[in-house]
């Protein structure tokens, strides 16, 4: 260590408490998972070096890739945006896909994260070297045909459910002449008009996709349908008439636009609406609740009444310990940790992986919440010193156990085929949803369990305290050195009663 003539160690060559490892990190995907791991990272974290790699020419995932007519949110588009981005301006309650997209490119732009993405670069294997403790990730510069090896120590998928289009398994499907379009895959440039057009399938992009087509000049139009669906009220309605709104005028006037712009307070009261509004469907989705009962009574009424008027591998090998690869470890249904990590696949990271999407209320939170969860474990591991980390098989057995038991009482494993099921939407497991609310994924999400965790030490000096550093702190050589006066970091209790405080009420306090 370095000293000065006064016998003073050399600021210079302090290793301090704030131990800023350099890693280098590497997320894969710039939808909204990235966008969001792309914006928290830098902020959160120093002495990292990140880079996004997306395989499309533009940001945003499935909103850039999915461009069929009709592409929409189906949820209330004040529900589908970043908590700390909230869009004043969107033009409809139910906003279209380009202007979402738009919104994810404008976020991205606004708070840096394009600094960090490479267009057009598409990862084709991930192999973990235990040797190194890195990741070894081959990736194709799809514009210039180059494929080349970077390294991370840590590994973030953040591509999404619904990523790759999958076409149906029908006989003679490859030896059909006419054009064939995928909605996951549009040609915009194709022209549709005059044409005899076959839809397969009644899911979410079909119900959207049909009444458009339907629209155009001389057409005839034939949908072939495996099982019937559901089809409920827009879930906007209910708030919509309790905000003294017409729910069948979605579309919003400058007029309310410019309120939302110029009173946050109006803003956020009418988010808050939306978002109480979907919690409260967590009943709906218990079998046999009352709820549940009434729901599928109305919306048969609702239908027949509107009839009668005029989860997955990714597409690339990420290879394990071992030479396990995820695809062969998730041949039966996907097994995780929290949706977050896999035992056995050390420093890898997921977002929007199994079991974390949501079947009523909001999904973008609980993705913001892992993103959060994702940078505390990257600290952590830079902080503290660590190799490598990865969550107990014991830990991940239990998650899934815990998912199967809740799931057990549920709608979702009613006599129906869904994406949210294993074995191709038919099995006896549900792996795509959280077992519970956004509020209980968050809560969940909101304090890490660090002893479900394994860890292995950088550091083999045989002291597992070495990152304490030599008793200097990073606030006195680059930061504030009395920041714990600074009004906005101390945590003011209530005088008389701190426990009335609101704070704490509207939700528990978290370690």
């Amino acid at each position: 260590m370095a000293t000065t003539t006064n016998g003073h160690m050399d600021e210079g060559d302090i290793k301090t408490n704030g131990n800023l490892r350099p890693l280098r990190v590497v997320v894969i995907g710039a939808g909204y998972s990235g966008i969001g791991a792309a914006i928290r990272i830098p902020e959160k974290l120093r002495n990292v070096e990140l880079v996004v790699y997306e395989k499309y020419e533009g940001v945003g995932g499935t909103w850039w890739v999915n461009i069929y007519p009709g592409v929409a949110c189906d949820i209330p588009s004040h529900s589908y945006q970043f908590s700390f981005a909230p869009n004043p301006n969107w033009s409809n309650l139910y906003a279209l896909g380009h202007e979402i997209q738009k919104y994810l490119q404008d976020v991205a732009e606004r708070f840096g994260a394009t600094r960090f993405i490479k267009l057009s670069h598409k990862v084709e294997e991930c192999a973990w070297d235990d040797g190194q403790k890195k990741w070894q990730i081959k990736v194709m510069n799809l514009v210039t045909g180059e494929v080349f090896t970077d390294s991370a120590n840590v590994l973030i998928t953040a591509r999404g459910q619904l990523s790759e289009p999958r076409w149906p398994d029908i006989l003679g499907i490859d030896q059909f002449k006419g054009k064939k379009m995928h909605s996951g895959a549009w040609d915009k440039s194709y022209d549709l008009r005059n044409k005899k057009i076959a839809v397969v399938g009644n899911g979410s992009s079909a119900i959207q996709i049909v009444p458009q087509l339907q629209k155009l000049e001389g057409t005839t139009l034939s949908c072939f349908i495996r099982s019937p669906t559901w089809i409920s009220s827009a879930f906007g309605d209910n708030t919509m008439k309790d905000l003294g709104l017409d729910p069948k005028i979605t579309e919003f006037s400058e007029e309310q636009k410019a309120v939302f712009r110029s009173d946050p307070r109006a803003l956020l009261k009418f988010r808050k609406a939306f978002e109480d509004f979907g919690t409260s469907l967590h009943n709906s989705t218990m079998a046999g609740h009352p709820m549940t009962i009434e729901g599928q009574a109305f919306f048969k009424a609702d239908m027949e009444s509107k009839l009668s008027a005029p989860c997955t591998s990714p597409p690339f090998p990420i290879i394990g310990q071992r030479g396990l690869t995820l695809a062969s470890r998730w041949s039966q249904h996907p097994d995780s940790y929290l949706g977050l990590a896999v035992d056995g696949f050390p420093n890898y990271l997921m977002l929007f992986g199994p079991n974390t999407t949501i079947g009523f209320g909001s999904l973008n939170r609980i993705l913001e919440a892992q993103v959060d969860y994702v940078v505390s474990v990257i600290r952590k591991l830079q902080k503290e010193d660590y190799a490598s980390i990865e969550p107990k098989p014991e830990r991940v057995r239990d998650f899934v156990a815990f998912v199967d038991a809740y799931f057990k009482d549920t709608v979702y494993l009613d006599k129906c085929k869904s994406w949210y099921r294993s074995e191709g939407g038919t099995g006896n497991r549900i792996v795509a949803l959280w077992p519970g609310s956004t509020q209980h994924a968050v809560e969940t999400l909101r304090g890490p369990r660090w002893e479900d965790w394994v860890y292995e030490d950088a550091d083999k000096s045989g002291n597992g305290l070495r990152w304490l550093g030599n008793g200097w702190s990073l606030t006195q050589t680059e930061g504030d050195p009395s920041w714990y006066l600074n009004p906005e970091e101390i945590e003011f209790p209530w005088e008389g009663k701190p426990e009335k405080n609101p704070k704490y009420k509207s939700k528990p306090w978290s370690h």
